[in-house]
C-alpha cells in the first residue's frame, strides 16, 4: 500500500509508523478491558500485547494495512494506535479502522485530529473516492464519534465479525465521499 514510511502530524497528534519498540510505551495504556470491549481481538497481557505488535507489523509487510502509532502531542505521549486498510487502488476506496486509544486519551479530541489527518491523506494525497469506517453496532460511542466526523451511515452486516469473547457482532458501516470531503473539512474541522 505505502512504499515509504509514511508520518502524518498537526499541532496535536503525530502518526508515525507503529514499531515493535513501541511495546513498553504502549504496555502502559493498553492492558484495560473497557478498551477491548468491542474489538475482534485484545490486548489484556503482554503476550497479547506481542501478537498484535507481529500480526500488525506482518499486515503492513504484505500490503495488507498500515498501522501507525499515534502519539498525543499535548503530553508528549504513545495514545494508541490506527491504521490505513482495505486499499483498492481500482476502486479507488481504503479504510481507516483497527483504532484504539488509552483510556486518558479518549475524549480528548485526539481522535478528531487523528481521522482528519488520515483523510486527508486518503482523498487529497492518494485521491481516493471513498474512506470506510466500521465498529461494532453496539459501540455508541465510536457510532457517535463517526456521526461527529461527518461519515454516513450506510448498514449493518448481521453476524460479521467473531468477538475475542466468542460473541457474533454486527458490524456498522460508516463513510465519507470525495464529493463530501470539502464541506466536512470545512464544517466538522474548520479547514
Amino acid at each position: 500500500m505505502f512504499t515509504h514510511p509514511l508520518v502524518l502530524q498537526n499541532e496535536r497528534v503525530c502518526l508515525r509508523p507503529l514499531e515493535a519498540t513501541d511495546f513498553d510505551a504502549l504496555a502502559r495504556i493498553a492492558f484495560e478491558p473497557a478498551i477491548w470491549r468491542f474489538t475482534p481481538s485484545r490486548i489484556y497481557h503482554e503476550e497479547e500485547l506481542q501478537h498484535y505488535l507481529h500480526t500488525a507489523l506482518q499486515a503492513r509487510s504484505s500490503g495488507q494495512r498500515y498501522p501507525f502509532a499515534m502519539l498525543d502531542k499535548h503530553t508528549n505521549q504513545l495514545a494508541g494506535s490506527t491504521s490505513f486498510a482495505n486499499y483498492s487502488q481500482k476502486d479507488a476506496r481504503i479504510e481507516i479502522g483497527y483504532t484504539w486509544l488509552g483510556l486518558p486519551f479518549q475524549k480528548t479530541g485526539l481522535n478528531k485530529a487523528c481521522k482528519f489527518l488520515l483523510l486527508k491523506h486518503a482523498f487529497e494525497k492518494m485521491k481516493v473516492q471513498r474512506t470506510e469506517l466500521k465498529t461494532d453496532l453496539l459501540n455508541q460511542q465510536s457510532r457517535r464519534a463517526m456521526l461527529g466526523i461527518g461519515a454516513t451511515e450506510e448498514g449493518v452486516l448481521r453476524s460479521h465479525t467473531a468477538m475475542h469473547d466468542g460473541r457474533r457482532r454486527d458490524t456498522i458501516y460508516y463513510s465519507i465521499l470525495l464529493h463530501e470531503w470539502p464541506g466536512i473539512k470545512k464544517r466538522v474541522f474548520g479547514c
